[in-house]
């Protein structure tokens, strides 16, 4: 008599629902494509407008400055948003996100700490950190580079 609990070439049902769930690292190309839209916006903001870049973040002496951040930001967003609609997210793409977050983080939280930025910038830093703790997450239980 056969085991019906196994179908597909004897693999339990149990173990075939499991295959089925989406794994952390699947939402990857998701969170490239949502960190580099939020980069590319934040990147070109000050560009584009830059009155209303500085009503919300505070008034700039070296608006050059500002500008040459942007336009890295917005390039790294671009980058990422290239991988993650390729859904091709490898090593690379996971230290530039993360290497990026990170650095801005610190940045936001040192500077409004000792009062030469906005304590708005705060509120970056909390994303910030939050896009790389959901990298972190994505990137468990990955033992090989997709791409």
């Amino acid at each position: 008599m056969a085991d019906v609990t196994t179908t597909r070439q004897d693999v339990p049902l149990q173990q075939q629902a499991a295959d089925r769930r989406p794994q952390p690292s699947d939402l990857a190309p998701v969170l490239a494509l949502l960190q580099g839209a939020f980069f590319a916006v934040t990147g070109i903001w000050p560009l584009i407008s830059p009155g209303t870049f500085q009503k919300v973040t505070g008034p700039k002496v070296d608006f050059w400055l500002v500008k040459t951040v942007g336009i890295l930001i917005a390039v790294i967003g671009s980058a990422l948003m290239l991988d993650g609609g390729k859904r091709r997210v490898t090593s690379s793409t996971r230290l530039l996100a993360v290497g990026s977050s990170l650095g801005l983080a610190a940045i936001d939280v040192y500077y409004a700490g000792v009062r030469r930025i906005s304590p708005v910038y705060l509120l970056d830093a909390v994303a910030e950190l939050a896009l790389a703790g959901a990298w972190i997450v994505t990137g468990r239980g990955q033992n090989s580079e997709r791409g």
